[in-house]
């Protein structure tokens, strides 16, 4: 991989993307809608040299194509606002795969587990069936079958997945609603069942793996998972975020009843409520094809890296 380009790459998995693209020493462009946002990220990466700025709409595949000129890899990580999904998402994989066809670049684009519906493994492996009993899910599926089509015969693209996540970049993240609340010392909520373990990944972990996979050749026209490295409930996450701000508000947990409430005034939590059977019955990924085919998995520990995330989320 000799040049990339990161389309969203301000946003939650586009930020560690960036950074690990830059640390590695390969000529990178940051994509972004805000020039100002673009800025801020050069400054916090340390300004380096192999880094460039491309401000542009990824709905326009003329945009990509004056941003990703000599790319031989995109990173598709720009996200869509959770209650725009189901009208924006397929629109946004045509243009960045249109672009991508006419530059014959490889992509790589991350999703999460919305397509897989129900747990049908104990550990999903990339072979899990794709029965999606949700709306958001559908969409997802339809989202893959557009990227992995036979219509492409130049672009080589290929999905990462990855669980719930959490980092200091993670935005749109509800779990990082409530670490940014603990952080500021300020009462919160947690989405969903807290006694309930479910799978995370540390989003500085899940960008190490992400470029692992994307630096091999034989790694495209395939679904990869990018696993957490083992359950954690919420109790648990915000004992650790606690400890870490030094600071012991009240975190309430927001069930369906509650979620249906606020969601009659706030859109995003009405879309919400159909996902919450992940928070009931927790999907957890298989590495197994990552160590078989890449190589072991290193994590940072969930305390060592929840703790991180609560320091960094406190210097802002």
């Amino acid at each position: 991989m000799k040049k990339a380009v990161v389309l969203g790459a301000t946003g939650g998995v586009g930020h560690p993307l960036t950074a690990e693209l830059t640390k590695r020493g390969i000529e990178t462009v940051a994509f972004g809608r805000s020039m100002g946002k673009l800025e801020r990220l050069a400054r916090e990466l340390g300004n380096p040299s192999v880094l460039k700025l491309a401000a542009g709409d990824a709905f326009k595949p003329v945009d990509i194509l004056r941003a990703a000129e000599g790319a031989d890899v995109i990173f598709h990580s720009a996200n869509i606002p959770y209650h725009e999904m189901e009208s924006r998402l397929l629109p946004l994989g045509e243009s960045v795969m249109t672009a991508a066809e006419r530059l014959g670049a490889k992509v790589v684009v991350v999703d999460g587990i919305y397509p897989y519906g129900r747990r049908t493994m104990d550990k999903a492996t990339e072979e899990h069936p794709k029965r999606p009993h949700t709306r958001k899910g559908k969409v997802r599926l339809a989202y893959e079958e557009l990227i992995l089509g036979p219509r492409w015969h130049r672009a080589r693209p290929l999905i990462v997945r990855l669980p719930d996540y959490y980092g200091p970049s993670a935005q749109a993240s509800y779990l990082n609603v409530t670490m940014e609340a603990i952080a500021a010392g300020k009462p919160t909520a947690f989405v969903g069942n807290m006694t309930v373990p479910r799978e995370y990944v540390y989003l500085p972990d899940a960008a190490r793996m992400i470029v692992e996979i994307a630096a091999r050749p034989e790694s495209y026209g395939q679904n990869w998972h990018i696993p957490g490295p083992g359950v954690i409930s919420g109790r648990d996450i915000v004992r650790i975020a606690q400890r870490a701000s030094g600071k012991r508000k009240a975190v309430v947990p927001l069930g369906r009843i509650s979620l249906s409430l606020i969601g009659l005034f706030n859109p995003v939590m009405r879309e919400v409520v159909e996902m919450l059977y992940l928070t009931e019955e927790p999907f957890v990924l298989s590495g197994e094809k990552y160590e078989r085919e890449i190589g072991p998995i290193s994590w940072t520990p969930h305390e060592q890296a929840i703790a991180e995330t609560i320091r960094d989320l406190m210097k802002h």
